[in-house]
């Protein structure tokens, strides 16, 4: 009898498991059903349409250390199926790859074509069945196999593979198998504020800035980019991934404190008495004293410190140069709301982690029921980071399902 698969969801994770299953099972029957009329949309919209497969980050702990939800549960998968491996994967069926300056891994190409490509070649030339706008109304149990019940007829599988991403539908199929879902919330997304030492310099950017959420253990360093809506940025990415529960509480009303030179204050407000020091007869706002802040966010702080814009350093009170040296190192900006970021949107929720077997991305609750992607409580930073999640579990899955 040849073993009947199903997998729910045609994205990277669902994509991923099949072909993994069926090259290592070319016996089993494998079914993909598609709610929509494309597969691999997100694939296919991925860092601005070039796909950022993964991240070139070879050490399974440190990789681990960009998921804010999923870091635990994934170092062991992480040791069976790496970045490397997703390099090695594409490049061997012909994919060229490249690595840019952070890190980020793309297609040579520039162009998520390359990838969706490969993966829509693999499964045509395994005898893998995709069915597009095949959106599932149930699923249950029925003895040893799966009843899946869907707007264009019914299916059975031996084994089912739930990698649907966030579609709280099936979220709430799974609840009524015994499942427990930690509620979605927002993960990726740039910061609303509307504040006068910002609000005229979108484009405006600074190399390493830290930044943390007033009152709270929140903190992350990197670049920052000032937008017509506030601040985004992988800095404040990284803030939004790893407070996303914590800013969701908030009602997205919270306060930010950002160090542009990620300098000690008080290391700052020495350098500022030396530069007036040297530079007396100079106007303050005409030149930035630090080559790492940009000349209009610099005037914009020198105003917002109470210093007169024709003032020479000479004119300048330690008062001043304090109140100057605290907008550098703790400036304080108040956000109100989000924005989501481009078209990535990602959210923290999903499958209860402890419900899940890792070594197999197996439930614990019913046998021959799998789950990768990001139905699972796992996400990541901006970076190549979530479709690494992706790859893994539909790695591990695949060689799983395709078990005689």
């Amino acid at each position: 009898m040849r073993q009947k698969i199903v997998i729910i969801g045609g994205g990277a994770a669902g994509f991923f498991a099949a072909i993994t299953c069926a090259e290592n099972n070319p016996d089993a029957k494998i079914i993909i059903l598609e709610r929509g009329k494309e597969v691999l949309q997100k694939v296919k919209i991925s860092g601005g349409g070039r796909c950022n497969v993964t991240h070139a980050c070879f050490d399974p702990k440190e990789l681990c250390e960009f998921y804010p939800r999923g870091n635990k549960e994934l170092l062991g998968p992480f040791h069976q199926f790496m970045t490397g491996d997703t390099m090695q994967w594409f490049e061997d069926r012909g994919v060229e790859l490249k690595i840019e300056a952070d890190n980020r891994v793309f297609p040579v190409s520039n162009s998520s074509q390359s990838i969706m490509d490969v993966l829509l070649k693999s499964t045509t030339k395994l005898g893998i069945v995709t069915k597009l706008n095949h959106k599932v109304e149930s699923f249950k149990k029925a003895g040893d196999q799966w009843s899946i019940i869907t707007n264009k007829g019914d299916f059975i599988a031996d084994k089912l593979l739930i990698a649907s991403g966030s579609n709280t539908k099936i979220w709430e199929m799974l609840e009524k198998l015994g499942h427990t879902i930690i509620q979605p919330v927002p993960s990726l997304f740039t910061f609303k504020i509307n504040d006068k030492r910002i609000k005229e310099i979108p484009g405006v950017s600074v190399v390493n800035a830290t930044v943390s959420i007033v009152n709270s253990e929140f903190q992350t360093n990197g670049p920052l980019l000032i937008t017509h809506w506030g601040m985004s940025g992988p800095a404040i990415l990284k803030l939004s991934a790893f407070g996303a529960r914590f800013l969701a509480e908030k009602d997205y009303q919270y306060n930010v404190e950002v160090n542009w030179l990620s300098k000690p204050t008080q290391h700052v407000l020495e350098s500022l008495k030396s530069i007036r020091k040297d530079n007396q007869k100079k106007q303050i706002i005409l030149k930035s004293a630090f080559q790492e802040i940009p000349k209009r966010l610099w005037e914009n702080l020198v105003l917002a410190s109470e210093i007169d814009s024709n003032s020479k350093w000479a004119d300048v009170s330690n008062k001043q140069l304090e109140n100057l040296s605290n907008q550098l190192t703790q400036g304080l900006f108040n956000a109100n709301g989000k924005s989501t970021f481009k078209e990535e949107f990602v959210t923290a929720g999903g499958i209860n982690l402890k419900e899940v077997n890792f070594k197999r991305f197996e439930s614990k609750l019913h046998s021959n029921l799998f789950f990768a992607g990001e139905v699972l409580n796992i996400d990541a930073v901006t970076g190549g980071f979530n479709f690494q999640n992706a790859w893994t579990g539909g790695h591990i899955v695949g060689n799983t399902m395709a078990e005689k």
